[in-house]
């Protein structure tokens, strides 16, 4: 994806918190190959899982998607 803003955002979050792909993915019942996806943006997490990781970074879903987080 050319503008990878949700990648990017939770690429932020995940470092802040000090977490790794791996980690993340555990927690989101996920591959950590699948959080690379979503960083990198060859693919996005559906609606359901994205509410979930607005609630795990305690985010606004608006603030995931959106420049200059």
């Amino acid at each position: 994806m050319e503008n990878n803003v949700l990648g990017r955002n939770l690429k932020t979050l995940r470092l802040e918190k000090g977490i790794s792909q791996r980690k993340l993915g555990e927690d989101f019942n996920v591959s950590n190959q699948t959080i690379s996806f979503w960083e990198n943006g060859s693919r996005e997490p559906d609606l359901d899982t994205l509410v979930k990781i607005a609630k795990y970074f305690g985010v606004s879903i608006d603030s995931l998607l959106l420049e200059n987080f």
